[in-house]
């Protein structure tokens, strides 16, 4: 292959990309809700202290962090549903294909709603609790284990502080 077909290859490869991104466009948001209309379709939708609400498709995943997941009549998500310190709540005619998780918050789904994953739920503050601070605890006590092993297998001891200063002549 010469030079000049590697690069048609890699150009076309690079812009097939742009134009799938341009048919279900990814959206994130920090501190906006982000709300997807009817007959709209996008890819991830991603919040930061905000919450996300579908009419529309999203092609893919929804994760919100400090906020809920709303799935109106006629949204559907075709990935995982997660929402972080917040709910889910699938509304009458809505659907979500993949798996539904709430950190720290609750699931609510209406009777013709449909959750075709699994579907799982640390409600309240306890679960939140539970799913951020064991790990955090754990890896701190692995922290303090590795800074103990160090210190005593290093066999340099650390001055020892008397109280008085000294000065030197």
């Amino acid at each position: 292959m010469n030079r000049s077909a590697a690069i048609t290859v890699c150009v076309m490869l690079a812009l097939s990309g742009f134009s799938f991104a341009k048919a279900n466009p990814d959206r994130m948001q920090v501190g906006r809700a982000i709300h997807v209309s009817a007959g709209e379709k996008v890819g991830d939708l991603t919040c930061f202290g905000c919450s996300i609400y579908v009419r529309g498709q999203a092609n893919s995943d929804a994760t919100a962090f400090g906020g809920r997941i709303v799935l109106e009549e006629g949204g559907s998500i075709s990935g995982d549903a997660t929402a972080f310190g917040g709910d889910i709540r699938v509304q009458a005619g809505s659907s979500v294909l993949g798996d539904a998780t709430a950190f720290g918050g609750h699931i609510l789904c209406d009777p013709p709603g449909r959750i075709a994953g699994d579907v799982t739920s640390f409600g309240g503050f306890t679960g939140f609790l539970i799913v951020i601070v064991l790990p955090l605890l754990f890896v701190a006590g692995i922290v303090a284990l590795i800074v103990f092993l160090i210190r005593r297998n290093s066999g340099v001891a650390a001055p020892a502080y008397s109280g008085t200063a000294s000065t030197r002549v």
